[in-house]
């Protein structure tokens, strides 16, 4: 026979009171219950004043002695798969968790819908106090899809590498992510300053980075008054924002590069900057020689045949931000949240010049 809602809250508060603090996923698996039923007796509990609330927990009202396991003492992050570029930021994430004594959950979503939102509910279901999330958002409907159940989260959550929409519902959040406006202003400012007019950029379309990017490259370039010279293609036929369709700017570099005299490519990311490199190379066209190459990411620009010039974004201190901005919101002591201004904070990415730009050959 099951047992009433009485005596299963009674049993929760018990064993909270025993545990000093326990986790609501652990306590559905001992009471063989639903994780939405102890979440439930839980709030009604705490609304009777026998235990307090906290993220993912129950914690007991009396003081927890130190020594005491603690439970929900953990943050998640959540990040695309094959992303490459974030590897550093968890890094940088986890180092800043650990040295305020939290744990990081790291978990890995695929590109299909709906993945970030289930692997947010996993995460806050283990008792994750806290999030940083880098959603795909490969169009900008996606982001838009996003915002109602990022709206509702009741654990603070912080975008990493993501900007929400002014308008957008969402614009509330902490967020960190780089100045790309500003990484693109130190490519286009290294290469003019050698002497080049016509650079193409082979770029990505499929997250907000690559937007920006892509923006900014048209918008500055006209301010310099170079964009006739300055077409724009994709860096790879599977770099739109839906890889599985052929999309007509995934022009040939080679033929790009001859058909407007271009004497230097910018390339996101660098993953497609060593494969167009080679490419380049395999049609004869010389690095530097004929063809000055930046990439932009500075993950692995250093490791191809002609190590690249990239714009290197601050990828670990991206990590290290974000966490720092989820403390402010995290109450340690009392498990609850603390109040306060929300922040967007920029970081700003450097150029690491190498061997594959140099003046063009008149």
């Amino acid at each position: 026979m099951r047992e009433s809602a009485r005596t299963r809250q009674d049993r929760i508060a018990e064993t909270v009171r025993e545990r000093g603090v326990a986790r609501i996923t652990d306590l559905a698996d001992e009471l063989g219950v639903s994780v939405v039923t102890v979440r439930r007796d839980v709030e009604d509990l705490a609304r009777r004043g026998e235990v307090r609330r906290g993220h993912g927990v129950a914690r007991s009202l009396r003081p927890v002695p130190e020594e005491a396991p603690v439970g929900g003492d953990a943050v998640a992050m959540v990040v695309p798969e094959s992303n490459t570029y974030l590897t550093e930021a968890v890094q940088g994430a986890r180092e800043a968790a650990a040295k305020a004594g939290l744990r990081l959950a790291l978990h890995i979503t695929a590109g299909d819908g709906g993945s970030e939102r289930e692997a947010v509910r996993q995460a806050v279901d283990a008792g994750a106090r806290g999030l940083l999330l880098s959603p795909h958002w490969r169009t900008r409907a996606e982001a838009e899809a996003d915002h109602s159940w990022l709206a509702a989260l009741d654990v603070p959550a912080v975008l990493v590498e993501r900007r929400p929409a002014r308008a957008g519902g969402i614009y509330s959040l902490d967020c960190v992510r780089t100045d790309h406006a500003y990484g693109v202003h130190l490519a286009l400012g290294h290469l003019v300053g050698l002497g080049h007019r016509r650079i193409v950029l082979a770029a990505r379309d499929d997250s907000p980075t690559a937007r920006v990017i892509r923006a900014e490259f048209a918008e500055q370039t006209a301010a310099r008054g170079l964009a006739e010279g300055c077409p724009t293609i994709l860096s790879s036929s599977t770099a739109g924002p839906d890889p599985r369709v052929a999309d007509p700017r995934a022009a040939d570099l080679v033929e790009a590069v001859g058909e407007s005299g271009a004497t230097a490519v910018l390339i996101h990311s660098d993953m497609d900057a060593l494969m167009l490199v080679q490419r380049l190379l395999a049609a004869g066209i010389d690095v530097p020689g004929r063809c000055s190459v930046v990439a932009y990411n500075d993950v692995v620009a250093d490791m191809g045949p002609v190590p690249l010039t990239a714009v290197a974004p601050p990828k670990t201190e991206l990590g290290r931000t974000g966490v720092e901005l989820l403390l402010r919101r995290l109450d340690m002591a009392g498990g609850g949240l603390r109040p306060g201004a929300s922040r967007h904070v920029e970081l700003l990415p450097g150029l690491v010049i190498r061997e594959s730009t140099a003046a063009p050959v008149v």
